[in-house]
């Protein structure tokens, strides 16, 4: 095996390790624990959200500041936060604390998520899509298999939601060794990009592309999605009475497609371009949550959820990759950290609006609805952005006119 594909695998276990904790502290633990602490639905909005908040603030700087440095000294720092952010949950005793643990947790993920995929790119230039999903399929293992092992703890102990933290913490520091292991190895990606372009031209020649701008507000548009289906589908199977096997299978069905599906589709996106997998992927998500609050059977939810979850690797298959492909003047960590911004913004607004829709008189379905309108609309924007661009595969993604 070559040094880059070693390097490359254990990347991917620690973001395993990594992704399981920061989920397992909320999927599907949060809400009800956040409910036991005595916050309502606009406070549970809140709370939910603040995690995302740290990836608006320190995706970029981190993104930039690891293709200046390397990546092993802020890949360092994420899994400091990893180790001890879940220990903070045990000593929670208000809603308060309980949102600025919760805000802590999240430079984690927010500098993990940034620099591991500038790393991808660096190492994988032919292969982004693939790699890119691949990693993303083995975090989502983590991710898939948090809601499942989450509730399994919460209903052996009675629902003594604390319980679940300790399970959190001893995936954390798990990550952060696993982290160590990799970079201890001595090897360190360097970033690939135009030499000699200072920092601030490369920024100003992502925020000033209005291609990468649309691309990029694709995987905010789904995460805005992703974010209010992860907390609200939950939420609704509380509301509605499901106990919590419901809960876990709920928000773990999307989760497990995704695992499943999201190689696939990265290396279709290698192979037969982006932007068809982007827009099927919208307006399957949209027509998933237009379902969803209008059933009360569980079977029905889970499969709603495993819909939604196709949909999510569909879209986010290939928007990392389609960034990367149009920003040809700038470092890998800058792009990344640029799209993980734009992410944030959307997975940090999703539980806020939708939880003011859904503690008002429009209730979960207006909630969900507004979920799918902004799904199309985004959807419309791609289509009308990228229209008239012939071909099948990267050569007019990347910004190279057809002979």
């Amino acid at each position: 095996m070559e040094p880059r594909d070693r390097f490359f695998y254990g990347l991917s276990f620690a973001g395993a390790l990594a992704i399981l904790s920061s989920t397992m502290a909320k999927n599907p633990v949060l809400v009800p624990f956040a409910r036991s602490l005595g916050a309502d639905t606009a406070l549970l909005g809140l709370i939910a959200a603040a995690s995302t908040l740290p990836g608006i603030l320190v995706s970029l700087p981190a993104g930039s500041l690891s293709d200046m440095l390397g990546r092993r000294k802020v890949m360092y720092a994420a899994g400091v936060v990893f180790a001890t952010a879940p220990l903070l949950y045990l000593v929670v005793h208000t809603p308060g604390e309980l949102m600025v643990v919760r805000f802590y947790h999240g430079f984690a993920t927010a500098i993990f998520g940034t620099v591991a995929s500038a790393a991808i790119v660096d190492n994988f230039p032919d292969l982004k899509a693939s790699r890119l999903s691949f990693y993303s399929s083995a975090t989502i293992v983590g991710r898939g298999l948090a809601p499942f092992v989450g509730g399994g703890i919460i209903v052996l102990t009675a629902y003594d939601y604390r319980d679940v933290y300790w399970a959190v913490a001893l995936a954390g520091i798990s990550a952060f060794l696993a982290i160590l292991a990799v970079y201890g190895q001595g090897r360190d990606s360097k970033a690939r990009g135009p030499r000699g372009v200072p920092l601030r031209q490369q920024l100003v020649s992502i925020v000033t592309d209005g291609r990468v701008l649309v691309a990029s507000s694709m995987e905010a548009a789904q995460y805005l999605a992703y974010g209010a289906f992860e907390v609200f589908s939950v939420d609704y199977a509380v509301h509605i009475g499901l106990d919590a096997v419901w809960w876990a299978l709920i928000g773990g069905a999307q989760l497990v497609v995704v695992v499943l599906s999201k190689p696939v589709m990265g290396r279709l996106s290698d192979r037969y371009g982006r932007r068809a997998f982007i827009l099927f992927g919208l307006l399957v998500d949209a027509l998933a949550v237009l379902l969803f609050p209008l059933t009360a059977e569980p079977l029905v939810l889970v499969a709603m959820s495993a819909v939604f979850g196709l949909g999510f690797s569909s879209v986010t298959s290939s928007t990392q990759a389609l960034v990367s492909d149009l920003c040809v003047r700038s470092s890998s960590g800058s792009a990344m950290g640029f799209l993980s911004t734009i992410m944030d913004v959307g997975q940090f607004a999703g539980p806020i609006l939708i939880s003011l829709i859904v503690g008002n008189a429009l209730w979960y379905l207006g909630g969900f609805w507004t979920m799918a309108a902004v799904l199309l609309v985004a959807a419309g924007a791609f289509a009308w952005t990228f229209r008239g661009e012939g071909g099948t595969g990267l050569q007019r993604e990347r910004g190279v006119r057809s002979p």
